[in-house]
């Protein structure tokens, strides 16, 4: 009998499932379920519920539970083998939460297979909404947290992170001070990641170590409950939230929900979720500390696996658990490829391959010329007010231009990268500029180290699947090394290595050092 995996993925947007026959090294099914196009009785737009306050970003929690029976009921459909399942793990959009009354726990364990699960969820929450990464109305309760636990440096020496907007903490705190009664007849809180594997296990779940860490509630050393961060979010928290697991940890068998309904494998074993920026980890292959993830998106996002906790004083950066083990660190660019489009609309260059031969038209360091392109405030640095700066460089030099914002998102990602004291030794680089190779040869050379393209279209499903495949084998008596699990199904794009070049890399450490300087003038004209 095959060995098959499940691994699902709540997005913001969309349910995803991928099943991977584990021997084979192959994925063989792959589906998404929209949640606007699947759903619309709900109402959202991008998943996202419409609010008069553009702060305010909730979803609603039966959407998505909704979305796993369609999701199953697709998968039964399309023949997938569900009797051979033997492991389901999953990923959620991090920091959401999810608030359970006491009817909770009793409903999910006794799920009929003959309702829906909307039926049977019906009466079990505390709050019909639930608060998700996109929301950024609880700066107020940033400040409180932040001051009660010592400032930003001690936030992020204790939790990972400085206090932000989307994190849970926050949020928790906001509805208890704005709902106090509806806070009070909360008897659960889950993460989406957490609420969906309660779903599929018909128990209330633990929170993974990794998506625990984007809550500002966790102690990160200790991977425990940080007792000073409950208190300062709301009273009574700690028994509102369900235990810390690791992410291999298996909650029990599946619900029997899904197997009267769907043919589940009455076998299979549900696992603890995790996060999509861990499970994405994972779904890349980055489970050796010295490989490093750059995704190039709408904004760039550094990423690669921690051996000992390192915490970013500047509280720009973020540190998970890793559900390879240990850790896990981020850093996000708001100015990603929607910068780079700016500066190859400014002059009018028509498509990518132009502006890669531009760019090649200036040799490495681009004598000197530095280009700060905040086009939208920033993230890393903090940039509170957009602007577009320029140091020993022509505004009027097309060629300089496109040189220059390539070789600063590059530094800048270096620069920034430093507080977490692990030197990449291989980069994979994923997202839509993933494939320009003039880009891709200036992440080596500002890097000093080889640079790997990788394709998976859902790295946080797969992870969850690749998760799903680990805790199994543990469970089962084996010790499988991380470098096994992920062989076959995580391996970049054959040729795409491009080496940097040794007489470059001296030129970019040498500039590294007038682009911080730079930085630190524009920051000050900014007043950040």
């Amino acid at each position: 009998m095959a060995k098959l995996f499940l691994g699902l993925d709540s997005s913001t947007q969309s349910l995803s499932a991928v099943v991977i026959d584990y021997d084979r090294r192959k994925v063989v099914y792959d589906k998404s379920l929209n949640f606007d196009h699947a759903l619309p009785a709900y109402g959202t737009r991008n998943g996202v519920l419409p609010n008069p306050d553009p702060l305010i970003k909730h979803s609603p929690p039966l959407m998505w539970a909704e979305a796993l029976d369609l999701l199953f009921a697709a998968m039964k459909k399309d023949g997938v083998a569900l009797g051979d399942i033997l492991a389901i793990s999953g990923s959620g959009q991090q920091h959401g939460s999810v608030y359970f009354n006491d009817r909770a726990a009793a409903a999910l364990a006794s799920l009929d297979s003959g309702k829906s699960l909307v039926e049977n969820l019906k009466g079990i929450f505390s709050r019909s909404t639930s608060p998700i990464w996109m929301d950024s109305s609880t700066a107020g309760e940033c400040a409180e947290i932040r001051e009660a636990l010592g400032g930003l440096k001690a936030t992020a020496q204790q939790t990972g992170s400085d206090t932000f907007e989307r994190f849970t903490g926050p949020q928790i705190r906001k509805f208890y001070k704005t709902e106090p009664e509806a806070y009070a007849r909360t008897a659960g809180i889950a993460l989406v990641s957490s609420f969906m594997a309660s779903l599929v296990a018909g128990k209330i779940a633990p929170i993974d170590y990794g998506d625990g860490a984007g809550m500002n509630l966790m102690d990160i050393q200790k991977q425990v409950w940080h007792g000073g961060a409950l208190k300062a979010a709301a009273p009574d928290l700690e028994r509102k939230l369900p235990p810390l697991a690791d992410s291999s940890k298996i909650v029990g068998p599946v619900s029997s929900y899904f197997v009267g309904k769907y043919g589940l494998n009455p076998a299979a074993r549900a696992l603890v979720w995790s996060g999509d920026n861990p499970c994405s980890l994972v779904g890349l292959g980055l489970i050796q500390e010295g490989r490093v993830g750059i995704s190039l998106g709408t904004s760039d996002t550094y990423f690669g696996p921690m051996k000992n906790c390192c915490t970013d004083d500047h509280g720009e950066g973020h540190v998970f658990g890793s559900p390879a083990g240990s850790y896990m660190s981020l850093i996000c660019f708001k100015n990603g490829s929607l910068a780079r489009e700016k500066i190859r609309d400014a002059y009018g260059i028509k498509d990518w391959k132009k502006f890669g031969d531009l760019m090649a038209t200036k040799p490495p360091g681009n004598h000197g010329g530095i280009l700060l392109p905040w086009f939208e405030a920033e993230i890393v640095p903090r940039v509170n007010q957009p602007g577009i700066h320029r140091f020993d460089l022509d505004e009027k030099d097309a060629a300089a231009n496109c040189r220059a914002i390539v070789e600063a998102q590059m530094l800048s990602k270096r620069l920034h990268a430093q507080w977490m004291q692990v030197t990449p030794d291989c980069i994979y680089a994923t997202g839509g500029a993933s494939n320009d190779p003039a880009l891709l040869r200036v992440m080596a050379d500002v890097m000093n180290c080889r640079v790997l393209r990788i394709e998976i279209s859902k790295s946080a499903a797969l992870g969850a699947a690749l998760l799903a495949a680990h805790g199994w084998l543990v469970e089962a008596g084996e010790r499988p090394r991380w470098e096994e699990v992920v062989a076959g199904f995580t391996d970049p794009i054959p040729g795409s290595e491009v080496r940097p070049n040794p007489d470059a890399v001296r030129v970019y450490d040498r500039l590294i050092e007038k682009y911080a300087a730079c930085e630190r003038k524009a920051l000050e004209r900014s007043g950040a």
